[in-house]
């Protein structure tokens, strides 16, 4: 487990735009990641009819879209205990398997920070 005192600079603030963008939009989750040249992307769980994403995926997505070539860390605040199968792929797939998710609840506390495996 991360104490979120004990937390980099640069990984806290990827936990608070990430809290940011869930409240802004009134979404379940949101989340942010910091891209090879500490870049940050940061999204809300999308919600429509047609199309479906959580928001760690949507954050990889845009990070992709704008020329990310890889990730050096992750933050999602959800109410969920664990971040979805899915979502640590998506990190991986762009970041490797050791790039470190925090998992925050919605007062922004990490709970605990897990590899991309």
């Amino acid at each position: 487990m991360t104490e979120s005192n004990a937390l980099d600079p640069e990984d806290r603030k990827i936990v608070t735009l990430a809290r940011s963008a869930r409240a802004r939009n009134g979404v379940p989750e949101g989340a942010a990641v910091r891209d090879e040249t500490g870049r940050t992307y940061a999204a809300g769980s999308v919600e429509l009819d047609s199309l479906k994403l959580s928001a760690l995926r949507t954050a990889v997505a845009m990070a992709v879209a704008s020329g990310a070539k890889s990730l050096e860390a992750a933050a999602v605040v959800t109410e969920a205990e664990s971040a979805a199968a899915e979502d640590l792929a998506a990190v991986r797939d762009l970041g490797g398997a050791g790039t470190p998710v925090l998992l925050a609840g919605t007062d922004g506390a990490v709970r605990r920070t897990v590899p991309a495996e």
